[in-house]
């Protein structure tokens, strides 16, 4: 079932004609648990990993809260999956020229003074992978809910303006409009109308916390948003306007939640209680670098 978010209450653009230059396309990508193969595009599902390529493992160090301490792991820890996604799911995202496959894992331990995962990003032509490496089983003791359950996915491009964003000079031209917008339609400008929520491509990042970009270590610049991965598909006021038509419940039916099923944490995370993992890369430099940002609420 494809899914399908709801048209916005209101009109940004007319609104708020002052956000038109700062309007992005993102892709939602709507994970739901399944079983996806390593063909498919997914959140948490089996990769297609060539066979004559070494599985990824991290050795870097790791802070281990049962016994408060930091240490390098022994044997190194293989990678988990978190997301795949070919193109043609991906509306919209530029790719590197010969590829057709987006692939990123990352290590689940807590690393550094922020206790961030270390994700990893690579780019595949699959038409080249051949023989398939099968996708290990995660390593016992991981800490499960830092690692999503597999999904398929359901992209969907959507567009989005900025909230913590948003310039400060802006923001102080259009506080009293989102006020006013508040007041009369109960619609919060950040929460409703501005970036999507959820494990996404391209677009904002979803910020917990204020926005950190990392510059590229190579060319300096101010590197892109990538993907987003975060805890939850909405919260308690996002879902008003970003759950997908197709999860809604009628009253009562979910036990007097608004939606069905797993809609809103169908990937099993909690990164850091409510928060999100934040992948970037340079498109300047050609090896394409990739960094990333951790926070939490």
């Amino acid at each position: 079932m494809s899914r399908h978010t709801p048209v916005r209450p209101v009109d940004v653009e007319s609104l708020f004609p002052e956000l038109l230059p700062f309007r992005r396309e993102s892709v939602r990508l709507h994970p739901r648990p399944g079983a996806p193969t390593c063909k498919d595009s997914s959140v948490g599902g089996p990769l297609l990993w060539p066979f004559t390529e070494p599985w990824p493992v991290c050795r870097e160090e790791h802070y281990d809260y049962t016994m408060n301490t930091t240490g390098r792991p022994e044997p190194a820890v293989p990678l988990v999956p978190i997301v795949q996604v070919h193109r043609a799911d991906a509306p919209g995202v530029p790719f590197p020229e010969g590829t057709d496959l987006l692939q990123v894992l990352w290590c689940p331990y807590a690393h550094g003074e922020f206790c961030y995962p270390l994700p990893q990003v690579h780019w595949r032509d699959s038409s080249a992978v051949g023989d398939v490496l099968p996708t290990p089983t995660p390593a016992a003791g991981l800490p499960e809910d830092w690692y999503p359950e597999p999904c398929v996915v359901h992209p969907e491009q959507v567009a989005e303006y900025p909230s913590r964003d948003l310039p400060d000079e802006l923001y102080d031209v259009l506080r009293g409009r989102f006020d006013a917008l508040l007041t009369e339609t109960g619609l919060r400008y950040s929460h409703h109308l501005a970036e999507a929520p959820g494990i996404k491509l391209g677009g904002y990042p979803g910020w917990t916390q204020e926005p950190v970009w990392p510059d590229c270590e190579g060319c300096g610049s101010r590197m892109e948003h990538l993907l987003t991965v975060s805890s939850w598909e909405f919260d308690g006021e996002s879902w008003r306007t970003w759950l997908p038509d197709e999860d809604r419940a009628d009253e009562n039916e979910s036990g007097g939640r608004r939606w069905k099923g797993d809609a809103h944490n169908p990937a099993a995370l909690c990164l850091g209680d409510a928060g999100g993992v934040y992948v970037f890369e340079c498109r300047t430099c050609p090896e394409r670098p990739a960094g990333h940002w951790f926070d939490c609420s």
